[in-house]
């Protein structure tokens, strides 16, 4: 079996494709997938290089990814949900329990499974997981945004921004994004109504009166964005743990950590939002599993627009 793994902590030059990795075992509770495909998230080169080795320990060699997309190919005892045939996606990282989903066999909890959306090819539905739920949740969940409010989103032409903008539409708010010059086109296609350039302006010196603001940055980004709020606005972060009470105190606002729950229930909502047109995944760039080591590459130097895709086959 094919495996995108690393023995070392380190940048991408650790990656290396294993063609004798073995086929992962299942306990009770999993299925195996014959995977298709894979995406990148930033949770995994973080992993890759170490930054979370404390939090996070890891037994190597380590199998790349969470994110995947592919055919179920065994059921273990207790799952009934998925039979063997199913198309499915979800998220399968070792961190997690899984065996890592940039890999021709892929180990699942089945609790972190859903059918892949139906109107999804499967590059498409491996771009899903993590990403789009992470985007509704924050959304739904803690911003708590409806039709008119004003919503900022930091990184709107990466994997979150990218599904947060399409889902703040649906749900009829007024949208800012912050990206670079290069990638205003993308989020303007994608619906945002005001894009600020932080390559060329601060965007606390333009926006102002936002009820809510989705930070996928952190550090000062998240510091300034405080500013751009209505009195009880709310900051929602990926990043910023713990959350700042002092600094929201001093504006008058609220601020909250995201802590992304994929499972079953998340991603069946995700595929029903995908299914129904409100969201669509844009994958940037594609690369085959021999090519691993130059998509995480390009995906941590180069910026990517959308998402960036492993194909297994």
């Amino acid at each position: 079996m094919r495996a995108a793994q690393f023995s070392r902590y380190g940048g991408p030059e650790v990656i290396e494709l294993n063609a004798g990795a073995g086929r992962p075992t299942l306990v009770e509770g999993q299925i195996l997938v014959k995977s298709h495909a894979s995406s990148i998230n930033p949770i995994d080169w973080n992993v890759r290089a170490g930054y979370l080795q404390k939090m996070l320990p890891l037994t190597f060699p380590v199998t790349l990814g969470g994110d995947f997309a592919g055919v179920v190919a065994d059921v273990t005892q207790g799952v009934s949900s998925l039979r063997v045939g199913d198309r499915v996606y979800g998220f399968a990282p070792v961190f997690a329990g899984g065996s890592g989903a940039m890999a021709e066999s892929v180990a699942a909890n089945a609790a972190m499974v859903a059918r892949a959306p139906a109107r999804t090819s499967d590059v498409e539905a491996a771009a899903l997981p993590l990403a789009g739920v992470s985007a509704v949740q924050a959304l739904e969940d803690h911003l708590k945004v409806g039709p008119g409010q004003r919503v900022l989103i930091h990184g709107g032409a990466g994997g979150v921004g990218s599904f947060a903008i399409q889902y703040a539409k649906i749900l009829g708010c007024y949208v800012a994004t912050t990206v670079r010059g290069s990638q205003e086109e993308f989020v303007r296609m994608l619906g945002a109504d005001v894009v600020v350039n932080f390559e060329a302006d601060r965007f606390e010196a333009i926006l102002k009166d936002y009820d809510a603001v989705i930070d996928t940055v952190g550090g000062d980004v998240y510091k300034s964005s405080f500013g751009v709020l209505k009195k009880g606005g709310i900051v929602a972060s990926f990043v910023q743990n713990p959350p700042d009470q002092e600094l929201a105190t001093k504006f008058g606002a609220r601020t909250v950590t995201v802590a992304t729950k994929v499972d079953s229930n998340s991603l069946g909502h995700l595929a029903e939002l995908v299914d129904r047109g409100s969201l669509k995944a844009h994958v940037g760039r594609e690369y085959p599993i021999g090519q691993t080591r130059a998509a995480f590459t390009y995906f941590e130097q180069d910026h990517p627009i959308g998402k960036v895709v492993v194909r297994i086959e």
